[in-house]
């Protein structure tokens, strides 16, 4: 109990908050080091996703490719990358493992979104004389939208919650106080950082949340 009531008292500490290692510069840090990968993955995955949903080839690459993706150890890809890369580009080193970690989560959410379409909507679409453009375009992204946001909210959670580890290269954020914690044995420090990143993850899963609910259809809210 007396390390919990330590770590809040650390964590409020106005010290904490001023300064070059500020808890707010690190909170910024840490959520610019996910907004970025994520920005990215979607560029990526969320076209892919759309195209193997809507036509239905490649889902099985796709499958693959998240599932050894989801496989891949976080940490030591982003050592590798930096020793691939040298260590004057370790921001390079950890977008990359970033965005990879990223991918499978949206790749996912886009493609099952439109396969969980009704086929029997897709086929009075076409009856209707929509063309292929229009049917992913008003139909099936509206509809497979909720599923699409829960994969980056799965993605979101997945990389916030990793990007910790980047301060192991010196890219900052969250994950600052808890290695110089460990270092120093200020277990105080460790589990504050720590409280901090899984509030901020829980903050981020609540918009999001609160934005997958959001995105339901009208007509799809009333039948359920």
């Amino acid at each position: 109990m007396n390390l919990v009531s330590d770590a809040m008292a650390w964590l409020f500490a106005p010290a904490q908050w001023q300064g070059a290692g500020a808890l707010s510069l690190l909170l910024f840090q840490q959520l610019y080091l996910t907004a970025i990968p994520i920005a990215i993955a979607a560029l990526i995955a969320i076209p892919a996703g759309w195209t193997i949903g809507h036509t239905g080839h490649g889902r099985e690459i796709a499958v693959a490719i998240s599932g050894a993706a989801r496989a891949i150890p976080s940490f030591g890809l982003l050592i590798l990358l930096v020793l691939l890369l040298g260590v004057l580009h370790k921001p390079a080193a950890g977008g990359i493992t970033f965005v990879l970690l990223a991918i499978p989560s949206l790749l996912a959410g886009a493609y099952t979104g439109c396969e969980a379409v009704d086929r029997s909507v897709i086929d009075a679409a076409r009856a209707a004389g929509m063309s292929e453009w229009q049917i992913l375009r008003k139909v099936e992204i509206p509809l497979g939208l909720p599923l699409l946001v829960g994969g980056l909210r799965s993605a979101v959670l997945q990389v916030v919650s990793t990007v910790t580890i980047a301060a192991y290269v010196n890219l900052g954020g969250l994950g600052l106080p808890i290695i110089t914690g460990i270092a120093l044995q200020r277990y105080d420090m460790v589990l504050g950082g720590s409280l901090l990143v899984a509030l901020l993850a829980l903050a981020l899963d609540a918009l999001l949340a609160a934005i997958q609910r959001a995105v339901v259809p009208k007509g799809a809210r009333a039948a359920s």
